[in-house]
């Protein structure tokens, strides 16, 4: 197994894409470590893994930078190494139209989907740089390459400057051994479905590309060797057009 024992943090990992990654890599013999702010959904999306090497856990909000240095702290000491980060929290709100928008929503979205990318990165970054290899990806989202109303000016404006910030980072840090993969997903079958004004069917909910689709393309970048870089990858439903 070419993951075997490589260390691994995924944010939001209590649900959706993050749960859905981190048991894809648990799977592969990583030793995987999830962070969400409810610590009960934490323990509950970690006891879904049965295999060798427990998945571990901590309560952290990715928004407050003291909190992700406190915790990237706590990941180092645990498993002695970040080989892989995942950075999969994310946020919307349910009245997402700009004539609806409150300003304390759109701050709450940009600093999750955002800001709490740049405190992953800053807190994880310096010890990949010191042992030249580290791999490092972004769920973000198809709204984060095309302006689509759908996902609201603040979803939008979070995931366009979640694409800059990585793609920025990833080139500075190629010199580094440092990869960095944005994911743009289509529609997901995630709780992220909850915030939407109108409920999705159920039919369409299973025609969605779901949290373990995307666990088995981040295993695929993991075992890439060191030497080469998937700056990007778009996985969207076949119902779903990317133009």
């Amino acid at each position: 197994m070419k993951l075997q024992g490589k260390g691994v943090l995924v944010t939001g990992g209590g649900s959706g894409i993050g749960l859905g990654v981190a048991l894809a890599l648990a799977k592969e013999g990583c030793r995987v470590l999830i962070t969400g702010r409810d610590e009960a959904k934490l323990k509950k999306a970690a006891s879904e893994h049965t295999g060798e090497n427990s998945i571990l856990t901590r309560s952290c909000n990715v928004a407050s930078r003291d909190d992700v240095n406190a915790t990237v702290a706590w990941a180092i000491q645990a498993v002695g190494q970040l080989d892989i980060v995942v950075h999969s929290a994310g946020v919307n709100v349910l009245k997402r139209k700009m004539c609806d928008l409150a300003p304390s929503d759109f701050d709450d979205v940009l600093a999750t989907n955002c800001t709490g990318f740049f405190n992953i990165l800053h807190a994880t970054l310096p010890g990949m740089r010191e042992r030249k290899d580290g791999l490092v990806i972004s769920i973000s989202s198809i709204a984060g390459k095309r302006a689509l109303p759908l996902g609201g000016p603040a979803y939008v404006a979070s995931k366009f400057a979640a694409t800059g910030l990585a793609t920025c980072v990833g080139l500075e840090e190629r010199a580094n051994g440092i990869r960095i993969t944005s994911i743009y997903p289509g529609e997901v079958e995630t709780p992220l479905l909850e915030k939407r004004a109108v409920p999705v069917p159920m039919e369409k909910r299973k025609q969605m590309v779901h949290p373990e689709d995307i666990g088995h393309c981040v295993v695929a970048l993991a075992q890439l060797p060191a030497n080469v870089i998937v700056p990007e990858l778009i996985i969207t439903p076949l119902y779903q057009e990317y133009m």
